[in-house]
């Protein structure tokens, strides 16, 4: 397998609308970090797969195709979810992406995946998983475990060439009354993880299925220097997994192509001769999405009591039950009207032996869980690909009123079916 990476910068100038936050009081005023698309690519020598992540807040349909055409190649186009980044058209359901940001992410696209592919070179693949502890919990339940997955896929070409992180943790440390551009959590894990390993070795993150997970009851404070203590506790655990065994996922060199030549049949003192190369075998490149129709939640609870308990809780002068009562409320605000169906695209991809699947939108985490649940088969899940329909909560979830729950387009079963599908897909790769 060839594997390469590649970046490209993705300035945001001032006065820019920044998504993420319904109460931002304005406009982008300056940078805290910059802003880029890192894209991975692998080959097999005979097809080609592309993960690009922008850090942006979302990613629509038509911004996935336009820079899937971009790139001349299978892609996949991920948002890191940024709080602080530019405004992309991010409403529950999905929604067009605004200029200048549908063309300015396109570019920035085809340049991260042509520049990752000018670098491919032979590598192996291996992935570790470990347990996360301190960083994510569940950010609707005070007193959860702040235990969490972290996938690693770390790529070797002798040395450690580059890592690939999936991080299923929202990337919400700096608040709604920041106004400076970020790519917050996101953004500290790469940087502490160059620290750690070197400018020679590559680093792109991704945010897995974070729906449910976020900093809220693990951060102390929403700053610059709580990013970096949150990012560092990331790399710390990722160069603890890269010390320690791991599962071999593929091996450098061509392993996805045959071929066969061969001579005239030998006639008394005839010439004949023949060439192979290697059967594709578990170390190819293949993929596969498929298109579901997800039914739309019904609307049940009431603006009037959300309002006042909010207003009871801000009362009462309880920082987290007012966070909490706030949050409930706007997620009800947040859902569009009336309710439609909302398409949205399952995508999965073998990668040599890893299994990687694409979930579009906010998966809750035990969404993701229920995918990655194969035994023997290393499989990493990644939310916000190609599309954005909103939050995809278990259907245990929407027993209680929480703010991903009221803010969801869709009805009760949808995350699992999400699931199944993909788990489907998989297989039949």
């Amino acid at each position: 397998m060839r594997v390469g990476h590649g970046t490209a910068d993705l300035p945001v100038p001032d006065g820019t609308p920044m998504g993420g936050y319904i109460d931002r009081p304005g406009p982008s005023t300056g940078l805290a970090d910059p802003l880029s698309v890192s894209a991975v690519t692998w080959s097999d020598g005979g097809r080609r797969f592309a993960l690009a992540i922008a850090d942006v807040i979302c990613v629509n349909e038509d911004l996935a195709g336009r820079a899937r055409q971009a790139a001349g190649c299978e892609l996949w186009l991920a948002a890191s979810h940024t709080h602080a980044g530019p405004e992309t058209g991010c409403v529950p359901g999905g929604g067009p992406t605004p200029e200048p940001w549908l063309g300015r992410l396109t570019e920035a696209v085809r340049t991260a995946v042509r520049r990752a592919i000018d670098a491919e070179r032979p590598c192996e693949g291996v992935a570790y998983r470990g347990e996360l502890h301190g960083v994510g919990a569940d950010r609707s339940r005070p007193g959860a475990p702040a235990v969490v997955p972290l996938d690693l896929i770390a790529v070797r070409d002798g040395g450690l060439a580059g890592v690939l992180v999936v991080l299923p943790v929202h990337p919400t440390v700096l608040p709604a009354a920041n106004r400076l551009v970020s790519a917050d959590l996101v953004g500290a894990v790469r940087a502490s993880l160059r620290r750690r390993l070197g400018e020679d070795v590559w680093v792109a993150v991704a945010t897995g299925a974070a729906g449910d997970i976020s900093t809220r009851h693990t951060r102390r404070g929403q700053d610059a220097a709580e990013l970096r203590r949150l990012g560092d506790l990331v790399a710390d655990r990722c160069a603890e997994l890269l010390a320690g065994p791991g599962t071999p996922l593929w091996q450098a060199g061509p392993t996805g192509v045959a071929w066969a030549t061969q001579g005239p049949a030998p006639e008394s003192a005839g010439i004949a001769w023949a060439t192979r190369g290697p059967a594709p075998g578990p170390a190819g490149i293949a993929w596969a999405t498929r298109r579901l129709t997800l039914e739309p939640a019904a609307t049940t609870a009431d603006e009037a009591a959300l309002l006042a308990a909010y207003e009871q809780a801000a009362a009462s002068g309880d920082p987290v039950a007012t966070r909490l009562a706030r949050s409930r409320l706007e997620g009800l605000r947040a859902r569009t009207a009336p309710p439609v169906r909302t398409g949205v695209d399952v995508n999965v991809a073998r990668l040599g032996g890893l299994a990687l699947a694409g979930l579009p939108g906010e998966p809750f985490l035990a969404v993701a869980e229920r995918v990655a649940d194969r035994p023997g088969q290393p499989t990493v899940v990644l939310g916000y690909v190609n599309g954005y329909p909103g939050y995809l909560p278990t259907a245990a979830a929407y027993r209680r009123a929480e703010y991903e729950v009221l803010a969801s387009q869709v009805a009760p079963g949808s995350a699992e079916l999400v699931a199944e599908t993909a788990r489907n897909l998989l297989e039949e790769l």
